[in-house]
């Protein structure tokens, strides 16, 4: 798929979200949620279900996303509930975030570029955690058979331990690999890290 098909893709589906009113956190969400503290980035939030549950409990959060619909729902929440919520519309295959948080969550997105894209991003999400804060990533991984979504000349299906293998020297504290059924009989298989950056670390 390619990526700006993609993106169409989420723009639909959250324009059924929105009417559908669905706004649960989903398991990933939920499990990174209680380690958000500070400023936060997440960096393809889809609709902001999290970063605006973050910002409810009282976190500044800056929120990315290439969908035009999901980041317009994000600023009305926003601007309704008065939350510390700053949303951009921006390919996130190309940004580089120019200053460092407290907490960066990147959910479900990296599946969608290619591998050495996805570890630059990765690397630069990293880069901006501040000593003792937290960044918590969840991607597709290899063993996962439905791929409708992703374009065989562009996405990167991570190795099953390749997540947690680029957060070493970091304190791992949350680590999950699950697999979900999918259409046709397939299933997706992701994995979760929620790790530390100690705070001592060389800039």
């Amino acid at each position: 798929m390619h990526p700006n098909t993609s993106v169409r893709f989420f723009d639909e589906q959250f324009q059924r979200q929105v009417a559908a009113a669905e706004f649960a956190l989903n398991p990933f969400e939920s499990a990174a949620l209680q380690y958000l503290t500070g400023e936060v980035l997440d960096y393809g939030c889809g609709l902001g279900n999290l970063a605006v549950e973050a910002a409810r409990r009282g976190c500044s959060v800056t929120a990315l996303d290439a969908s035009h619909t999901a980041i317009e729902h994000i600023e009305a929440v926003a601007r309704k509930a008065r939350l510390r919520i700053s949303a951009t519309e921006a390919d996130l295959r190309e940004h580089r975030i120019d200053k460092d948080y407290d907490a960066i969550v990147c959910i479900g997105l990296l599946m969608f570029f290619d591998c050495p894209t996805a570890y630059r991003r990765l690397a630069d999400m990293q880069a901006h955690v501040r000593p003792g804060g937290v960044a918590a990533v969840n991607v597709l991984t290899e063993g996962s058979t439905f791929t409708d979504m992703l374009a065989p000349e562009g996405h990167c299906l991570f190795k099953t331990d390749g997540l947690i293998e680029r957060f070493a020297g970091w304190q791992v504290l949350y680590s999950k690999i699950e697999t979900f059924p999918a259409p046709h009989d397939t299933r997706k298989v992701f994995a979760t890290a929620i790790a530390r950056k100690p705070s001592e670390w060389p800039h």
